[in-house]
């Protein structure tokens, strides 16, 4: 065992404890798509005289964190989004009724002198009859035209004419809901007064204390968002101008308990700096997160299974160390999303899985170039071949891997709510998979091609001896790109067929994109469509679209629609289909629903420009146009091929699409790398000779990597129910389409390119810019040769 591979095994060890010991330790952080619960994204908006800005709007999150405390919501978690929203999530919450009507109300808590009974038209107002106690000054009616001066209904619903305010929310410490047994008063309010506040409180008692008993103007006003909540007398006992001494006070008038608590809990929590508005709100039942986990559960092990059973049959021992190092992956890309902390959406964890299908790229492309290696120099030993293929493999790695990182950081900055889950999982992906292949998957396999027995039964290693696709793929040697304008027309074809039915059918925007309200329904008796819009017809949702989803569940959606009009829909579907349970509720207002189709696009765009510069400076801009090109290409089949098919386009479907952006490019750049080395070493040689040359070299590679993602997504599509199936449809889609269009129209692309473009053929390997000769003679020496000869 060399240095070098006795240091890829220590460390290997020990970063595997290190994460054993975090999975073991830790419990990974659910996001509410899958442990249940409500997702609000408040929007503050300006007022006249206050902008909702950075500032404001931290204002306004700690106010709402003071109002949702006080529900009782297990571990709530409030953060600020960019300049002026604010993302709720409530854990376990159901129906986020109550929720919403306590965090959207700005409790605008004001007090009131009454100033007599109020009538439907303030200018006939006869003044209220003069009382025979001494009144204050200040207590005369005032005119109605006066702004600060309001007309409300009190509890009773009789009209009364109220002061401006005096006294308002800010000045109050406290509110506590009781229950007022021994006064016979039922649940009551109490407040308690700020200092300067309660002798202002004082002051207005005192004065309302100035008239009759059973006066109007004896009250004092109570107005809560221009409504009274309480128009309570000053009670005999209270003196004209003594006021309350106390500073205290409480609020009666018929509560409820829940009535007394929410009320509390809004006058504590103050007005709000500016208003808010719900732009959108999710709601996910328990079982619904709890199906998603245990069908990716079961989609991963029988993925991997499956994934590890192929390349073990593929490079036999060596694909045996590959699958335990996919194993290793596993445990270090969990426990690195444990250690920081990240949240694990549904997405988030189809991104995990579908990992899994990836890491094992970088092996295959290892392997395949070392029987490359041993076909070319049969007498080579094992550990030298394995060597080389790990060192000329690593630029098809380090590009194929750098641009699956491009578009899982754009899906982190451009994604939205859940979405930015997949992007970082499958980040931390991609770095845990290249650590596997290169750091364990690199000790196991050198360790294991020092045995003499694994170096003399060539059939056991599995990479002495070329595999069947390439010895069939060698022997028939088809002229691929005789006419490589050909298969240009076929993707073109393909091309207009998705096309025609992106016009003729139209895509199927998603209410994440349109804006309105999504709920899925379970009942507990079985209704057939036309029953339940029948039923929601009458209900007055005529507008309302109803269709199947899941077994047996109710999908509906509509445009606009409350949390008490989901209550009444959910009402009118009880009466057919028994009890109904709330399975999935999305609600996205109408200017979000714009934002987020218009950051899907520009998302698309800068893909699209960043893969474009990427693949610019690492390689030919012929080849970068044609990567990109294929790229369009795949893009446009799979939208096109979900509008024929009818599919929902959404959020989600944005991540697979922008995985698949990076697959696609993943899949050009591995056989561009070969046709800049290939082209390098015979520049003499026709440029379609060589591209033929590349694609057939690396063939093997691509169908042995498409066939470790194509056994995930396969069990995910079979396994992961509604919530992930369109997901893995959209991947499957993209990877057949990609596999085709890096051999058939990237490589033709490129041709058809450089037929006009007059840059000179790439260097040879190693033979570089100011590279001198001895050097590059140093860099293709065998790393077991130590130079000497006879």
């Amino acid at each position: 065992m060399t240095r070098a591979t006795a240091v890829r095994a220590v460390l290997a060890v020990a970063v595997l404890l290190v994460s054993v010991y975090i999975t073991l330790t830790m419990s990974p952080r659910l996001g509410l798509d899958l442990q249940g619960g409500t997702r609000i994204v408040l929007q503050a908006r300006d007022t006249a005289t206050v902008e909702a800005d950075r500032e404001t709007t931290d204002r306004t999150l700690e106010v709402l964190r003071q109002r949702i405390d006080s529900l009782g919501v297990s571990e709530p978690t409030l953060t600020r989004s960019g300049e002026d929203r604010i993302i709720v999530e409530l854990p376990d919450v159901q129906d986020p009724r109550q929720a919403a009507e306590v965090i959207g109300r700005t409790a605008q808590l004001t007090f009131h002198a009454v100033e007599g009974e109020g009538t439907d038209q303030p200018e006939e107002e006869t003044p209220a009859p003069e009382s025979t106690a001494d009144p204050a000054p200040d207590t005369d009616p005032a005119p109605d035209t006066d702004p600060d001066r309001l007309t409300l209904p009190d509890e009773q619903g009789r009209l009364l004419a109220l002061g401006e305010p005096r006294l308002s929310g800010a000045g109050v410490e406290d509110a506590t809901a009781a229950f007022d047994a021994q006064g016979g008063a039922g649940w009551t309010v109490s407040l308690e007064f700020r200092k300067g506040a309660g002798q202002d409180w004082k002051k207005l008692t005192g004065e309302a204390a100035c008239h009759p008993a059973g006066d109007d103007r004896r009250r004092v006003a109570i107005v809560l968002d221009e409504k009274v909540i309480s128009s309570p007398q000053v009670d005999p006992s209270v003196g004209c101008r003594a006021g309350l001494p106390s500073g205290a006070t409480q609020i009666t008038g018929s509560f409820s308990a829940d009535e007394a608590r929410d009320l509390a809990l809004l006058i504590k929590g103050g007005a709000l700096p500016v208003p808010v508005e719900i732009v959108e709100q999710r709601t996910v039942g328990p079982t619904l997160g709890a199906a998603a986990i245990d069908a990716s559960a079961q989609a991963a092990l029988i993925g991997a299974a499956a994934t590890a059973l192929f390349i073990t049959v593929v490079y036999r021992l060596f694909g045996a160390l590959a699958a335990v190092a996919l194993g290793a992956y596993g445990v270090i890309s969990y426990a690195a999303l444990l250690a920081l902390g990240v949240t694990l959406t549904l997405p988030g964890l189809a991104g995990f899985v579908l990992a899994i299908g990836m890491a094992v790229d970088a092996n295959v492309l290892v392997f395949e170039r070392a029987r490359e290696e041993c076909a070319d120099r049969p007498t080579r030993s094992l550990r030298s071949a394995l060597t080389t293929g790990f060192r000329k493999a690593w630029s098809a790695v380090a590009d194929s891997n750098a641009t699956t990182l491009i578009a899982a950081g754009l899906l982190f900055f451009l994604g939205s709510g859940p979405v930015k889950g997949f992007g970082v999982t499958l980040a931390i992906g991609v770095v845990a998979s290249m650590f596997s292949a290169l750091v364990i998957a690199r000790a196991l396999t050198e360790i294991a091609a020092n045995s003499r027995f694994v170096s003399d039964y060539r059939g056991v290693n599995g990479i002495a001896r070329p595999g069947a696709v390439r010895t069939w793929l060698v022997r028939k040697d088809p002229k691929l790109f005789r006419k490589s304008a050909r298969w240009l027309v076929v993707s073109a074809a393909l091309v207009v067929v998705a096309v025609a039915g992106i016009v003729v059918r139209g895509v199927d925007l998603g209410v994440e994109f349109t804006g309105g309200r999504l709920v899925e329904y379970s009942t507990s008796r079985p209704v057939d469509v036309e029953t339940a819009r029948d039923s929601i017809a009458a209900a007055g949702f005529g507008d309302a679209e109803v269709t199947t989803a899941g077994d047996g569940d109710l999908s509906v959606r509509t445009g606009k629609l409350d949390n008490d009009g989901e209550h009444a829909l959910r009402a009118a579907l009880a009466e057919e289909g028994g009890e109904t349970t709330k399975v999935r509720d999305e609600l996205i207002g109408p200017s979000l629903g714009d934002e987020l189709r218009r950051n899907a696009l520009i998302a698309l765009g800068v893909a699209v420009a960043v893969q474009l510069a990427y693949l610019a400076v690492r390689f030919r801009w012929t080849f970068a146009v044609a990567s990109v090109v294929a790229m369009v290409h795949d893009v446009i089949l799979v939208v096109g091929a979900f509008a024929w098919l009818g599919r929902p386009v959404d959020g989600i479907f944005l991540a697979a699409l922008l995985t698949v952006i990076g697959y696609s490019v993943n899949d050009s750049v591995v056989v561009f790398d070969r046709v800049r080395e290939l082209w390098g070493a015979n520049r003499r040689t026709p440029l379609d000779t060589i591209a033929r040359r590349a694609v057939l070299q690396t063939v093997p590679r691509t169908v042995n990597t498409g066939m470790g993602a194509l056994f995930i997504l396969a069990a995910l599509a079979v396994l992961g129910g509604d919530s992930l199936a369109d997901f893995a449809l959209a991947l499957l889609i993209g990877i057949v389409v990609g596999t085709w269009s890096s051999v058939f129209t990237a490589v033709p692309g490129a041709l058809a390119l450089e037929r006009s473009a007059k840059a000179p053929p790439p260097p040879a390997p190693g033979k570089g810019k100011g590279t001198p000769r001895g050097k590059a003679r140093a860099a293709r020496r065998d790393p077991l040769d130590n130079g000497a000869r006879v």
